[in-house]
């Protein structure tokens, strides 16, 4: 039976709450990863999502951050932050999906965004990268299906961008910032996208500003990372565009992969 697992910086899931049903309606995945909730664990609308047959786990914050995992299985053995990473933000969330077909292990992860690349905010991006590739590596020797996705903030090649001269220097597309997604790939894990399409200028994210999506001014920076033994189930990768031409829409995109 596949399993299909989406992940979606939402932009605030209470101000954006009916587009977001619409489109949980529509994807009709089983796991949801869920990024900048944008609000404390109490004040999440878990009576809507549970009406819809979702199990969900939050880690929340005021005003900014915030991630969740929702799934239609059983949620088990949840991490909340990056193991050896202390900082106040809440940026990471991992459990253990009860799926029929077997266990999989899955993670949302709202990866700093960095900017301005000369202050300490560029330094948090580096340092939650490089502790997320250590317990990434530790969690390969559990040899699970492994799912760690998210808004990893990083645009990983020149195609995965509108125009690369529009973002030289900017966090996202720093050499550093892509060679921290890199060290990732190194490691065994397969970017979904990537294994699945590939293609050039192909985008998660438009901007609100300038016209961005009348424009397609985009850019990939929502990512699927796969252990080898959820690579290997890989049948498809979707990214629902159309979630961007919604009233209230969020500036991101779901992009959902389905495993066999």
């Amino acid at each position: 039976m596949p399993l299909k697992i989406a992940t979606w910086n939402v932009n605030s899931i209470l101000a954006r709450l009916p587009t977001a049903l619409k489109v949980f309606e529509a994807v009709n995945a089983d796991v949801w990863c869920l990024q900048e909730i944008k609000c404390e664990d109490p004040r999440f609308p878990r009576l809507e999502f549970e009406a819809m047959g979702y199990n969900i786990e939050t880690l929340g914050q005021k005003s900014y951050n915030g991630v969740a995992l929702l799934s239609k299985h059983r949620v088990e053995e949840t991490v909340r932050g990056v193991p050896g990473l202390n900082h106040d933000q809440a940026r990471y969330l991992e459990a253990v999906i009860a799926a029929p077909e077997g266990p999989v292990r899955v993670a949302s992860i709202y990866a700093p965004n960095g900017n301005p690349p000369d202050t300490d905010k560029f330094k948090l991006k580096i340092e939650f990268m490089d502790a997320l590739a250590a317990h990434a590596r530790d969690l390969l020797k559990l040899e699970e299906r492994t799912i760690l996705a998210g808004d990893y903030n990083v645009i990983p090649r020149n195609e995965d961008c509108w125009d690369p001269r529009a973002w030289e220097g900017d966090a996202l597309f720093r050499p550093e910032t892509r060679a921290a997604y890199r060290s990732l790939l190194n490691l065994g894990y397969a970017d979904a996208y990537m294994q699945s399409d590939a293609s050039a200028h192909t985008y998660t994210f438009w901007d609100y500003q300038a016209g961005a999506w009348a424009k397609d001014h985009g850019i990939r920076i929502d990512h699927l990372l796969l252990s080898p033994q959820a690579a290997d189930r890989l049948e498809s990768v979707e990214i629902y565009k159309q979630a961007r031409a919604l009233e209230k829409a969020s500036d991101h995109v779901p992009i959902i992969a389905t495993l066999g």
